[in-house]
């Protein structure tokens, strides 16, 4: 079952609107991914948490304003445990609408920004929360720089 801002974990209760919301759209993105809901919540509320914290009171509001909270679709799905996605290093590559973030054994990417440095931002953000390492691409497809956290 997705979570909604009229039903989510009793854990995101004491969060406010707009990172509640965030912390939502995040812990049903992972639990699509194959996360289990008691590692995805607990990943999802630090991530946004630390999201409201760096973001500027435009994107904030943009957010809360036009931001929709994903809703999963529970229809032919199935959903395994994944705990070695935990693991797993972010990777910033190139994508037809900009520059894409995802796990290194992910088949579509979690995000895509238009700038490279937004997407590098965010990926290191990402396996900073993990501890793992970052993987960064050129437009070639070959290895920019990589990082471990």
């Amino acid at each position: 079952m997705p979570w909604t801002l009229n039903d989510y974990p009793s854990s995101m209760k004491n969060l406010n609107h707009v990172t509640k919301k965030k912390a939502i759209d995040i812990a049903n993105s992972m639990i699509d991914e194959g996360y289990e809901e008691g590692q995805a919540i607990p990943i999802a509320m630090e991530q946004a948490k630390e999201w409201r914290q760096n973001a500027d009171d435009d994107e904030i509001d943009s957010y809360e304003n036009n931001g929709k909270t994903i809703e999963r679709s529970e229809e032919g799905k199935k959903y395994e445990s994944n705990p070695g996605r935990l693991e797993e290093a972010e990777h910033v590559e190139p994508h037809d609408d900009g520059w894409a973030v995802k796990s290194s054994n992910a088949k579509r990417a979690s995000e895509v920004f238009d700038k490279k440095d937004d997407a590098v931002e965010r990926a290191r953000e990402i396996a900073r929360n993990k501890g793992t390492s970052l993987k960064i691409y050129k437009q070639d497809g070959s290895v920019q720089d990589q990082q471990s956290y």
